[in-house]
């Protein structure tokens, strides 16, 4: 009944909330009356000291989870000999740039060109992330718009393996791509990425929303099913393909690739970083270093798409 009368409430015009009540209706002058009460029923149920404590609240959490990220960028400007300080210090008292000349020394003493390994991962990245895009967009379309047998077993399956993580395919997706001959090439990099589940999962949730009316009327007009999915689906849905540009892109760049490339002119960035890494305690500054050069790609994209993330993430439960 509550709900009933919240949904009525919600419908009357804005004008009628915000007016007088001349020229209402009987009926739309009690939904307003039941609109400010329940305004105050929600204003009365929270007072300013929980408002202030959630704030606080919410800022401690925040400060928590950015620690790990100040720490990073902390750690990469300082010297040594306050890296090895325990217990570590989050600031930065002989602020230097040494760390990032020893790796460029390092990376410059490489058999194989530093560009080398840049172009191998921007080209990698680049056909993993929009294969992903486009795959999960055309799988998704049919799913979420049109019936077919066997769609609700197949939507299950595609939830069951948002279960796994990337771990537990390791062994399959070798097999596979050894029997299928692409180990030691950049096609077994990049096809993993490619069928990842969960851009499936999200273009599936977020085309649901769209009108089918829409797509009905572009039917009439003539319009074949690809030209719906690229001129009406793909536009509408932007929010969510530009979320699964973001888990593709950082799923192929933190992947190092040596379970498939063994060829050194064919690795990627973070094969040769994480080598980087390996060096001991010499290489401490460096290392610092590396972390922050791989943490910045996969937070620089993220925050020119933020908004439309968190759209597809409170919006993806929602159904037409």
């Amino acid at each position: 009944m509550t709900s009933t009368k919240t949904n009525n409430i919600e419908k009357l015009p804005v004008t009628a909330l915000q007016g007088n009540r001349a020229g209402l209706t009987k009926e739309e002058r009690k939904l307003r009356r039941r609109h400010f009460w329940y305004r105050g029923a929600k204003k009365a149920n929270r007072s300013r000291a929980v408002d202030i404590l959630l704030a606080i609240f919410l800022l401690l959490l925040g400060a928590f989870m950015i620690l790990p990220i100040w720490f990073a960028v902390v750690n990469a400007f300082k010297p040594i000999e306050e890296i090895l300080i325990f217990p570590p210090r989050l600031y930065v008292a002989h602020p230097t740039l040494n760390n990032f000349v020893q790796l460029s020394q390092i990376l410059e003493n490489m058999w194989v060109p530093f560009s080398r390994y840049l172009f191998n991962s921007v080209l990698v990245t680049v056909l993993a992330t929009g294969g992903n895009v486009i795959c999960a967009s055309l799988a998704a379309y049919p799913l979420a718009k049109h019936n077919f047998p066997g769609k609700k077993v197949i939507s299950k399956i595609i939830v069951m393996a948002l279960l796994f993580t990337t771990q537990v395919l390791y062994i399959p997706q070798y097999i596979i791509s050894a029997k299928l001959h692409l180990i030691n090439t950049y096609w077994s990099l990049i096809f993993p990425v490619v069928q990842m589940t969960m851009g499936l999962y999200l273009m599936q949730q977020f085309m649901g929303q769209i009108p089918s009316s829409l797509l009905e009327a572009a039917r009439i007009d003539g319009a074949g099913e690809f030209r719906i999915w690229w001129k009406i689906v793909m536009p509408s849905v932007k929010p969510a393909w530009l979320t699964v540009i973001i888990f593709a892109f950082q799923n192929i760049w933190n992947n190092n690739g040596n379970l498939y490339i063994y060829n050194e002119s064919m690795k990627v960035l973070p094969s040769i970083m994480s080598q980087v890494q390996a060096g001991g305690l010499a290489r401490t500054g460096a290392t610092s270093a590396v972390i922050l050069v791989m943490m910045l790609p996969p937070i620089i994209l993220f925050t020119a798409t933020q908004r439309q993330v968190i759209e597809t993430m409170t919006t993806s439960g929602i159904k037409e």
